[in-house]
């Protein structure tokens, strides 16, 4: 069999548009559909509806079809790989052989790479076919997509809204039926908070995990930014599995003496897991969508036979203090920036006059970009003792149970200074204005750790945006809080396709309220 005796039904082709990347893999190996076909379904989507959207910065259509042909003649020869001929783009901050990397800054607009991010090598290697690159935020430093190198992404769901950021074009790419499968990072929820705001799902793994090689600009970075991670999304919990188990094991000189064999799902029928519930960030009153979220979740459980508990109900010492670890993360966050931006004008004036007994997130903020070795080396030792506090607590549950953040996607806002930034979170007496750093207390909480944490939706709100919880579990129980997400799709639905977005469409890609 060739490419060219595959006849790839319509029916076929258009049921594989919201399908998981298994379910577009096991299609191709059939031999229901070509991967020039596939392809082709993915070019046209993108030509259809992102002058909209704008979720793909840049594309590779020449490439991705000859990788698509040399995948058809693979799978005529009797090849198997886990992603062979399956479409896929990634954050425009990898590295892709022959394409540039700005991370959406002016000064790298030229920056042409000449080789494969290691986590962009695991893909290909798998079979996957680059299709090109999505959408960031200038320097990956926003909760928004846009910059001056490849513009605005939109939210599939309302194009008035952000998609999220810092993978907010991948997200949205996720959502509009671009592709199955998408490759992000996450510092401070850059992976979980656009599939939280588009309605897919999206991993963050272990610290150290996944390596971070190839990603950034300028190129030749090495070494890993210190809490950041990068990790999968996708319309099915599955492929972040499938996804996760592809990058693993990639840094050469590591692997020459030792490799990762992460632990096996602690369950995977959901009335098995025993599941802690957080609602309420110590210090805050929760938002109307965040006792929402936890609502959906505990009603959802307990229909199910699943054992929740309640932070309320916990034995006193057993719960890390959330009030003291977010400062310790704002520290380690800010001081892991090589080139920080600079303060405004009125974060600088806050920053003279902090007094020397103010231990608050935002006086963690304003003075880690100019923390010292030895300060640093404190606050690792604070962040190292945490994950073993954490691991004691997780002796007792296997999940923890949080929301994202405390709103769905919110208007574009490209006011400037960025960190003078507020948004509008609704709460029970109406609608309040949020400083930008106080909407990353959940995102947050499993990277001071290097926790694994999940992202999972949870179906539309009563304005008809997508909503979800993360999952977080033990330090290298990446599998469990995938095993959740997953025992919870299947009981309660996942990934919902927003309107406007069916296979065939040819409306402007623009979802209106």
């Amino acid at each position: 069999m060739t490419s060219s005796t595959i006849e790839s039904a319509p029916d076929t082709l258009a049921a594989l548009v919201f399908a998981g990347a298994k379910e577009q893999a096991q299609a191709l190996a059939d031999g229901r559909v070509s991967a020039i076909d596939l392809l082709e379904q993915t070019l046209a989507r993108i030509d259809r509806f992102d002058a909209a959207l704008n979720a793909i910065a840049v594309r590779d259509d020449d490439r991705a079809r000859q990788a698509a042909r040399a995948a058809d003649a693979a799978l005529a020869r009797g090849e198997r790989k886990p992603l062979l001929g399956v479409p896929v783009t990634v954050k425009e901050s990898f590295d892709v052989a022959g394409l540039v990397t700005s991370v959406g800054n002016p000064r790298y607009a030229d920056n042409r790479v000449e080789r494969d991010s290691d986590a962009v090598a695991a893909l290909r290697e798998a079979g996957a076919v680059i299709v090109g690159k999505s959408n960031v935020p200038q320097a990956n430093a926003d909760l928004q997509s846009y910059n001056d190198v490849y513009g605005l992404t939109r939210n599939p769901w309302d194009p008035a809204r952000t998609p999220g950021g810092s993978s907010g074009g991948a997200a949205a790419a996720l959502a509009a039926g671009y592709v199955a499968l998408e490759l992000g990072s996450d510092i401070g929820g850059s992976i979980r908070i656009p599939a939280h705001f588009n309605g897919v799902f999206g991993h963050k793994p272990s610290a150290g995990l996944v390596s971070m090689r190839g990603t950034g600009a300028p190129s030749g970075r090495i070494v890993d930014r210190d809490l950041s991670v990068a990790g999968p999304l996708a319309r099915r919990a599955a492929d972040l599995e499938l996804a996760l188990d592809l990058l693993v094991n990639r840094e050469p000189l590591a692997a020459k003496a030792w490799r990762v064999a992460l632990p096996s799902a602690r369950h995977t029928r959901l009335q098995d897991f025993r599941v802690l519930v957080l609602d309420t960030w110590p210090g805050t009153e929760p938002s109307v969508s965040e006792r929402r979220v936890i609502e959906r979740v505990v009603e959802a459980l307990s229909s199910h036979g699943t054992h929740v508990t309640r932070a309320t109900a916990l034995a006193a010492g057993l719960l890390p203090d959330l009030a003291v670890s977010h400062p310790l993360f704002r520290t380690l966050a800010g001081a892991s920036l090589v080139d920080p931006p600079p303060l405004g004008a009125n974060a600088q004036a806050r920053l003279k006059q902090l007094q020397p007994d103010d231990h608050s997130a935002e006086a963690a903020r304003l003075r880690a970009p100019t923390l010292t070795h030895r300060e640093w080396l404190r606050a690792d030792e604070h962040r190292h003792a945490l994950r073993h506090e954490w691991e004691t607590l997780f002796g007792a549950f296997d999940v923890v149970i949080t929301p994202v953040a405390p709103t769905p996607a919110f208007a574009h806002n490209h006011s400037e200074p960025k960190d003078e930034r507020t948004y509008p979170v609704a709460y029970a007496d109406g609608i309040r204005q949020v400083p930008f750093f106080e909407l990353f207390y959940w995102a947050g909480l499993p990277v001071l750790p290097g926790l694994p944490a999940t992202s999972f939706p949870l179906g539309l709100d009563d304005d008809g945006l997508p909503v979800s919880a993360q999952a977080v579990g033990a330090y290298l129980d990446d599998r469990t809080t995938i095993a959740f997400a997953h025992a919870f799709e299947t009981a309660f639905g996942g990934f919902i396709a927003p309107p406007g977005y069916a296979a065939g469409s040819h409306s402007t890609g623009a979802a209106t309220r």
